[in-house]
């Protein structure tokens, strides 16, 4: 029998990647980001620990971190079971109270919630002895509705309704597992070769790389003008092949009209989508955009930036979107996540989560295996960057054109002490640097316009 650990308190940290450096997650809106979570380890009575994070692009980590400060004590005292057996009322509760008025399932708070809620789903599989996604998709149809809270859905999906799409897809739901157990359920896609700030050299050798992993579909950053837009994807397409799936993605850059009037002249080059063509928040110009691109063949994908599932049910309702790039660490938790899911695969739009920064892939893992066995039952693809994975306990693997399906139990959380020796900010080895004080000590690190410390 399980053991019911009681969780007894906690451990926040703040750490720092200096990706930059290296031109990592470099696009036309972020051109120097730090990759940072705001990490926290719920301590318990046991051996067990529960770990989770949410993720920042470096300055105004210290605010994630204040915000899981204020979140955390919430749970100390409890044993698991009180959490988990109504995790549905237990997620409603945890995002109610007086913090609930700055910023209602949204901004700093919600990704505060997103870190906590991930350590209880973490310790919930360690104690089960599972890896999450397989702790998920052994759920019966009834147990993964149990832990949704369905407030703000019930328009478009209703309990009754997720239970009935649950129900149908577990008649051949051993099937899929039986391929995730293969490691053949999760292809994957490649965004580390489309950085913005990689020289074409670089991009090349990147490409010839990705393509030898078994990698058929990439993603470059876009949006600096026509002539470098053409030039990078031709590369893509001498190198990878006419077969060879593109999408593009300019992080948030244009208005409506802009995007509007630019992504048909790339149409040649048979885009599957544009990604972030405008503000995260505009629902209507997302659909605007989508509905003047489709007789041109590409489609448009966000959901990075979105912050709750109220916002990406009317993004499908708007019929804005071919993909939901949900993300693992902006909703909150793997309670919000599930009913994103089953809202998409209500819609038949497939999940595509976004995983493009450090430790993304190893959590995303789990929620596009989870997706393909128990929700959607449809194969989609999921993004592969490819650094800091050696920063991880269980780093996310990927060969033969496929991600592994993770096998450790819990939610891949876990961070090397070596990682925390070099880049715990503001003591880490590499923070108390030259180089290090030069970047935590520029306002303005990441805004182009402004920044004085260096770029690499």
């Amino acid at each position: 029998m399980p053991v019911d650990p009681t969780i007894t308190g906690f451990t926040i940290r703040d750490l720092r990647f200096p990706t930059s450096l290296d031109a990592i997650g470099s696009d036309p809106m972020n051109t120097s980001g730090e990759n940072a979570h705001g990490y926290i380890v719920y301590h318990t009575d046991t051996d067990l620990q529960g770990i989770g994070w949410s993720f920042s692009n470096g300055q105004g980590n210290e605010v994630l971190c204040a915000g899981i400060k204020c979140l955390a004590p919430r749970f100390v005292g409890r044993k698991l079971s009180s959490l988990t057996s109504n995790f549905a009322q237990t997620h409603r509760n945890f995002l109610g109270g007086q913090t609930r008025f700055m910023s209602p399932e949204r901004g700093v708070m919600q990704l505060a919630s997103n870190a906590i809620l991930n350590a209880i789903w973490d310790l919930w599989a360690k104690v089960e002895g599972k890896p999450l996604w397989k702790l998920v998709a052994d759920f019966t149809p009834e147990q993964l509705i149990s832990v949704i809270d369905f407030r703000y859905i019930t328009d478009e999906l209703t309990p009754e309704q997720a239970l009935a799409m649950l129900k149908d897809k577990e008649k051949t739901k051993q099937e899929r597992m039986d391929l995730a157990l293969k490691n053949k359920a999760v292809p994957g896609y490649n965004t580390s070769v489309g950085w913005l700030g990689l020289s074409d050299a670089q991009v090349e050798a990147g490409l010839k790389k990705a393509v030898d992993a078994g990698f058929r579909h990439f993603k470059l950053k876009a949006g600096l003008g026509l002539e470098t837009d053409r030039k990078r994807l031709g590369m893509v397409r001498k190198v990878a092949g006419e077969s060879a799936v593109l999408m593009v993605d300019v992080n948030q850059i244009w208005d409506v009209d802009e995007a509007i009037d630019y992504m048909p002249k790339l149409a040649d080059l048979n885009l599957w989508f544009i990604e972030e063509p405008t503000s995260p928040d505009d629902i209507l110009g997302h659909a605007r955009i989508r509905k003047a691109l489709k007789p041109h063949g590409i489609g448009v994908a966000t959901g990075e930036h979105v912050n709750n599932r109220v916002m990406f049910k009317q993004l499908l309702q708007a019929e804005a979107i071919d993909a939901v790039q949900l993300d693992a660490l902006r909703l909150s938790g793997i309670n919000e996540i599930l009913s994103v899911c089953l809202l998409a695969a209500k819609f038949g739009v497939p999940v595509v989560p976004h995983s493009g920064g450090t430790g993304m892939p190893e959590l995303c893992n789990h929620i596009s295996h989870f997706d393909f066995v128990a929700i959607s039952g449809k194969q989609s693809i999921l993004e592969y960057t490819d650094h800091c994975h050696e920063y991880f306990t269980d780093p996310a693997e990927f060969s033969g054109g496929h991600f592994h399906a993770p096998t450790a139990p819990g939610y891949s959380c876990r961070i090397t002490d070596e990682a925390f020796a070099k880049f715990e900010c503001p003591q880490g080895s590499f923070w108390q640097s030259e180089k290090g004080q030069l970047l935590l000590n520029d306002p303005w690190r990441g805004c182009a316009a402004e920044q004085t410390s260096p770029m690499k």
